[in-house]
Formats: C-alpha cells, structure tokens, sequence
C-alpha cells in the first residue's frame, strides 16, 4: 500500500515535530525477529520413558529459544523434561503432562512448579506473542480423583465450584507490571456440570496484550486451599513460547533526525 502526505501536511504549525516522528515511526517498514522456545534444543532423550532437567542441580536455569527459564529450588522454578506418564499418579510423576508429549507431537516441554510465583527472563524486551499450555499428570489426577492433600474436583456431587487459575503477567526490566493474561486450567464453576472441565490438551493462549516486556512471572491461584496454601499441585506445563523482536527501520532514524532539525530550526527563530 503507497500512502502519499501533501507537503502542507509538515508545515502546519499546529503539529509538533515530535508528533511527526511519531508518525513516520508508526509508518516505518518494521523487520521482526520471530524465536520459539520449543525445549527441543536442550538435547533431551524423547524414548519413553523420557528423561529432564532439573535446574536446582543445573546452575539455576535453562535457555531455551532465547528464553531464560528460572529456578529458585524452594517450590518455584521451570524444569524441562520428555517424560510421558499420562497414569501414575502424585509427586513422583511430577514432570510429565497429561498429552504424553510436547505441543504439536513434539517431545519436549516445560514444567513449571508455581508454589510461589515464577518467572522467564529476555535478554532484551520483546514481545510475547502466545505460549501452549497444559496440565500436569499430577495436578490433573489430583483434580479428577483428589489425593491426600487436595480435593477432587466438584466434590461427590460434582456441584462444587472449583477452579484452577493460570495468571501471566509481564514484566518490565525493573520489575514493574505490565499487564495480566489469565487462563483456567479447570473451571468446575457453571452451573451446567458438563461444562466443567480440566485442560487436557495443549492451548494455545494470546499473551502480546502485555507489550514489549523484559520478563513473564506466571501464578498459580485455585479453590481448594489450606492452612499452608493452594492444596491442589501448583505445576502447569508449558511449550511453543513465541516472541518477536522489533527492528525499526531507517525510517525510525529520519523520524529522529526531524525532532533535532525541528529543534535546531525553533531555536534559530527565538
């Protein structure tokens, strides 16, 4: 598409040069840079029953994609694994999802265990486009059948309002907010109980509405909750992490150049 501007257009007194800048920065071509953590780079043996990394005796974190996924060691932190029980119950199957593989038949994935908030990092700010997401083997057993910690959910009647709440928020190289996406990853809340459901697939799930961040902290909220906390298994699974980097073209650097010339220019009238 040519759009064409009338040379009046930069000599109306009324439009700042900072205004016109803005504008040819918006018209710019933009080059984007697209990368996918996709876990499949980390060299893990997809042959069942699979194997994964567990960052406390790793260094911390992993990068994936460009992505650095952290981990503290105290109950918060990403691993990476291609273990695929989709039937053993509780924490001993901790780092398999309940698809048996990673998005899009693919091996590897991410695990999160979100006791505690937990958060990914970019070397520089970028935009999030979307994530796959998905429960557990654990945390979904735990919900159809309950455990000895957390209640199945729906109760006997299956009338409970349960829940189970995913909450993705951005974040800015000094730590500040910058928007929230939030996903249920079970909802037992209509009143219709056919309606209720636990994520069993992988979903893909939007998240540029957060803008250009330097981070993400994900938490894990739910119904069924203790004197110590969240009683349902606070893990979630994750793959297909999809960011773009922006690179402003030349016209960026003209939209610039007019700010200085415009100043330069005010100052020779004053």
């Amino acid at each position: 598409m040519l759009i064409q501007f009338s040379s009046s257009l930069f000599s109306r007194p009324e439009l700042s040069a900072t205004a016109i800048a803005a504008a040819l920065v918006l018209l710019a071509p933009m080059k984007v840079e697209a990368l996918t953590a996709t876990f499949e780079d980390l060299g893990l043996d997809g042959t069942p029953p699979g194997e994964f990394i567990d960052p406390p005796t790793s260094g911390g974190s992993f990068v994936s994609g460009g992505v650095t996924f952290l981990n503290d060691g105290s109950y918060g932190g990403f691993s990476a694994s291609t273990t695929s029980d989709t039937t053993t119950a509780g924490f001993t199957n901790q780092y398999s999802n309940i698809t048996g593989g990673g998005a899009g038949g693919s091996d590897a994935f991410g695990v999160a265990s979100a006791f505690s908030p937990v958060e990914l990092s970019f070397a520089t700010p970028q935009t999030v486009v979307s994530a796959e997401f998905v429960n557990t083997t654990y945390a979904t057993l735990s919900m159809l059948n309950g455990d000895s910690f957390a209640k199945q959910f729906g109760g006997p009647t299956g009338n409970d309002e349960d829940w189970f709440l995913l909450t993705i928020e951005g974040l800015t190289g000094a730590g500040a907010t910058t928007g929230a996406v939030e996903f249920y990853l079970a909802d037992y809340r209509f009143a219709d109980n056919s309606l209720d459901y636990i994520v069993d697939e992988w979903t893909n799930v939007g998240l540029s509405s957060l803008g250009a961040v330097s981070g993400l902290r994900f938490s894990v909220t739910g119904s069924d909750v203790g004197a110590w906390g969240l009683n349902t298994p606070a893990n979630f699974a994750i793959d297909d992490l999809v960011t773009v980097v922006p690179e402003p073209g030349t016209a960026v650097l003209l939209g610039l150049g007019l700010v200085g010339l415009a100043r330069n220019a005010r100052g020779s009238r004053d």
